[in-house]
């Protein structure tokens, strides 16, 4: 813009200096025109004037020379008298004092053409310019009998057109400095918004859409800096309208929890989202202009989305693909992306993760058989014996009292199962609360001891406790009590003979841990993280001839996360298992 402005002011310099010249040149024409005609009217007179008082005196050698001289005085011009051969009779100055040659070969061409019409004629030397003029000399009988030449130097010509060059001169130069401050300040005024302007306009096509102009009159480029900024501002909210709208859409697309995969018409890869990248192991940088079978190495999933290209038509199918070393259930659905225009655009393809439902719905099965299994086998066993009985056996004191125990021992089995079920779906119902009160949790462990030193008195088990503090935190006691019941019971059962049993509390600021370490028979990394399950035992039939019902792993769980609290467990085979319980001292909830 500062160019432009350059530009803009340089024209109008020009243009004003050329004006100024060409009216110089014609008012100098001008006036060198009008000096010439009235110099030349003038002379023209004199000379008359002349010629008819020299006229009057008789002839030209007659002619006094002290009154052509004070005529020559008079008029500032030289005066030169002719006789009728062409001689020079009377002349104000020496003729060589002129122009030499010159003067001699002007005066002759002047006698020889005295007749023409415009009696005057021009003399142009290195220095000066001079100018002839001639009126004849007549007798009474009007015949010629000489010729009156008045010559000057037009000096005066000259003086007056450096006058006006003068003049012109100054007034340029005024006018070229006024034309600069006006100019410079002219532009300035009226550029200055559009250079403004312009640069609002180059910033908004870089995306600056904050960038605005001034609006300090009320004139055109006013009009224009005000447009300027309106259309800022309604970018600018376009902008952040769209920014803010593509904020939510990829907020959602990358933070929703199933695979998301956009394809065009052609079959190239579009869109896609963090859950799909992470699944199929993908960069961004991976995905741009490749084909979806090149991303895609799962021919179930190829061929829904061919199908889908082909019938044009919504699609939906279970898929069970595997992921890393786990094997994961899909719920993929394809749908066709149709235009206003019936225009095709492409597919969309979702990968719903139904893991989870699965695993649930796995649960579930996996529940009710146990569980039907688990009453199975105590309930055939009363009806078992009690059929017997019936048909006879009961008339033997001994196979009576025998029969009667093992229908007493699967009934309190059975009794037992049904407690844990029960405390279990109480455990999980919504709304369960704790009792939380204050108490030591050394002191929950203390009271249960007894009980515990009982059961594992048979095997002739130690049971040890290693108490560094008491432990004081916030926890519901009935249901705490429960869990190391089951922990240190559990333990009792898998450890073999003779075998120790270890209990220890440690806390910190925060949280109190328990810890209950056995050196029994350990389980196998396999089924560590099948150990909290309902109804899972590591050793069937061990657990089951102790009277476990499969449950006490699975309440334990759900009690310390009503704590929000943590359990850990670490084990190997035939050297043991350690679980940890990790409390809060204050309840969060």
């Amino acid at each position: 813009m500062t160019k432009f402005r350059t530009k803009l002011l340089f024209a109008l310099i020009t243009l004003i200096i050329a004006v100024l010249i060409g009216l110089g040149l014609l008012l100098g024409q001008i006036f060198k025109n009008f000096y010439l005609d009235t110099f030349n009217s003038r002379i023209e007179k004199e000379a008359r004037l002349l010629a008819s008082s020299i006229e009057e005196n008789g002839s030209p050698k007659e002619i006094n020379p002290d009154m052509i001289q004070e005529l020559s005085d008079i008029l500032d011009v030289r005066i030169t008298i002719l006789d009728q051969a062409g001689n020079v009779v009377h002349d104000t100055e020496a003729l060589e004092s002129f122009v030499g040659p010159q003067q001699e070969r002007i005066v002759k061409e002047i006698h020889k053409n005295w007749n023409v019409k415009h009696k005057h004629k021009k003399l142009v030397t290195s220095e000066n310019e001079f100018r002839f003029y001639w009126y004849p000399l007549k007798d009474a009988n009007d015949q010629m009998k000489g010729l009156l030449v008045m010559s000057a130097e037009v000096d005066a010509l000259e003086k007056g057109t450096q006058q006006i060059w003068f003049v012109l001169s100054i007034s340029l130069g005024l006018a070229l400095v006024l034309i600069i401050i006006l100019g410079s300040r002219i532009t300035v005024r009226y550029t200055k918004p559009i250079e403004s302007a312009t640069n609002v306009a180059i910033e908004l096509a870089k995306g600056n859409y904050r960038a605005r102009t001034y609006e300090d009159r009320l004139d055109e480029t006013s009009m224009l800096s005000t447009s300027i900024n309106i259309l800022a501002r309604n970018l600018q909210e376009m902008v952040n309208a769209q920014d803010m709208q593509q904020n939510r859409l990829t907020t959602l697309i990358e933070n929703m929890g199933s695979a998301l995969l956009l394809i065009d018409h052609r079959g190239f890869v579009v869109l896609t989202n963090k859950t799909f990248r992470d699944f199929f192991s993908l960069k961004e940088s991976q995905l741009k202009k490749v084909r979806y079978h090149e991303v895609i190495h799962y021919q179930e999933v190829n061929k829904l989305v061919e199908e889908i290209f082909m019938t044009e038509e919504r699609l939906r199918k279970q898929i069970l693909l595997p992921h890393k070393l786990d094997r994961k259930h899909y719920e993929v659905y394809g749908a066709p992306i149709i235009g206003n225009n019936d225009e095709w655009k492409g597919i969309v393809v979702v990968f719903h993760d139904i893991t989870e439902l699965k695993k649930l719905e796995q649960m579930r099965k996996d529940f009710v058989a146990n569980v039907s299994h688990e009453l199975k086998t105590p309930i055939t066993s009363i009806k078992g014996f009690s059929e017997t009985l019936l048909d006879g056996a009961m008339n033997d004191p001994e196979t009576l009292k025998s029969f009667l125990d093992i229908i007493l021992k699967e009934s309190d089995r059975l009794q037992s199962l049904i407690k844990d079920l029960l405390e279990l779906s109480k455990i999980e119902k919504q709304g369960f609360e704790l009792a939380v009160e204050e108490v030591e949790v050394a002191g929950l462990i203390e009271d249960v001891m007894p009980i515990l030193r009982e059961k594992a008195k048979p095997k002739e088990i130690s049971l040890q406790s290693d108490f560094e503090s008491r432990g004081l935190a916030e926890v519901d006691s009935y249901r705490l009590k429960q869990v190391f019941i089951n922990l240190i019971s559990n333990a009792i059962v898998y450890t073999p003979k003779g075998g120790n049993v270890w209990i220890t509390l440690q806390e910190d600021q925060d949280k109190v841990y328990v810890k209950v370490k056995d050196d029994g028979m350990g389980i196998s990394p396999e089924e560590l993280p099948r150990i909290f399950e309902r109804f899972y035992r590591v050793d069937k039939a061990r657990s089951r001839n102790s009277g476990g019902t499969g449950l006490g792993l699975a309440i334990v769980k759900h009690i310390i996360e009503a704590h929000e609290g943590d359990i850990e467990v670490e084990s190997e085979l035939n050297q043991g298992t350690t679980f940890t319980v990790s409390l809060n001292k204050q309840f969060l909830s």
